[in-house]
């Protein structure tokens, strides 16, 4: 029997609800750490996008600095810093102010990906040259300016110097998980919407794995969807504001967070459905008997360390009460 009894984490890319301004879906990200706060999750990340009009999330370190002002213990981060648009040095001295006012609160998830279109890329872009390829590079950059004085060269981060901010690699694909281990890091993989390599990427980072001065052994992190509520039924009828969600992605359309529908058939075709489906497969769907039997037969399969969740529902009340269940589940309640 494995152990569905591990640290639960919360993943928001702040989404803009129907019917809301900017600046009330980001009190809604605050509340929400507030309120996962007290159930006892461990870490509250939030992600990096741009040029999405229907998501707030693009000044992640502010969002990260405003919801550790507002919180008092849960461990912020991002989920993630999307590398080639920062230069590590920036990001080292923005992490290091954070980490020297919060200290033991922060983590620096890292992607690999723009996190935006190619348009939008190109304009963010710290340099013309194509920075997606000096990832690797820029990583061991940022673990050195956290680290010791004595290791850096002339060019450091103030405050930053031997704050030690943990890294986590983030990722959708088996390049990441090869990264990681490679670098002895903590691995999370993206299976809340590209979950086709996730298997994969769980086998190689595990299998190579290299022992590192930041972790003995590999530490996997899963990004999943939970959907959870009282019933099943219950359960399938918000989950359409997802559907939605996913099905905006696919269309490319630039819509807000909907609330839920009783029919997704009149609003998706079957290849769009399809899509939508396969870059959600990997949920928690239902009442909290289902998503326990969901979760113990997820982690028999995988074993993973640490479950992170992102829950697309449009009632605010009714998404904390899915991150509850979720957690009373994990608690064994």
């Amino acid at each position: 029997m494995s152990n569905i009894q591990i640290p639960v984490s919360v993943l928001n890319l702040a989404p803009i609800r129907e019917g809301q301004s900017a600046k009330e879906a980001i009190e809604a990200m605050v509340d929400l750490a507030q309120a996962t706060e007290k159930m006892g999750y461990t870490r509250y990340w939030i992600a990096e996008h741009h040029n999405t009009p229907t998501l707030v999330s693009s000044a992640t370190s502010i969002l990260i600095k405003h919801t550790l002002e507002h919180t008092e213990h849960i461990r912020v981060g991002s989920g993630g810093i999307m590398l080639p648009n920062h230069s590590p040095l920036v990001v080292a001295e923005q992490f290091g102010t954070m980490a020297t006012i919060y200290p033991n609160r922060l983590d620096l998830g890292l992607g690999r990906a723009p996190g935006t279109d190619m348009m939008t890329a190109n304009a963010l872009r710290r340099a013309q040259k194509d920075s997606v390829y000096t990832f690797p590079n820029d990583v061991q950059a940022l673990l050195t300016y956290f680290g010791p004085e004595e290791l850096q060269s002339y060019v450091k981060a103030y405050p930053g110097v031997g704050t030690n901010i943990p890294i986590y690699i983030l990722g959708s694909s088996t390049d990441s998980a090869v990264l990681a281990a490679k670098l002895g890091l903590p691995y999370v993989f993206a299976s809340h919407f590209a979950p086709r390599y996730m298997e994969e990427a769980i086998s190689i980072y595990r299998d190579r794995f290299q022992p590192s001065p930041y972790l003995d052994s590999p530490y996997m992190m899963v990004c999943l969807n939970v959907i959870a509520a009282e019933s099943d039924e219950e359960a399938t009828f918000e989950s359409t504001t997802m559907q939605q969600f996913f099905l905006n992605v696919v269309r490319g359309s630039q819509t807000p967070l909907q609330p839920p529908v009783e029919n997704m058939d009149h609003i998706w075709s079957q290849p769009e459905k399809a899509m939508a489906a396969s870059m959600s497969s990997v949920t928690l769907l239902g009442n909290k008997d289902s998503i326990r039997k969901q979760l113990t037969s997820f982690q028999e399969k995988y074993n993973v360390d640490e479950i992170m969740a992102v829950s697309y529902i449009y009632d605010p009340d009714k998404q904390k009460r899915s991150y509850e269940i979720l957690k009373e589940v994990v608690d064994g309640k």
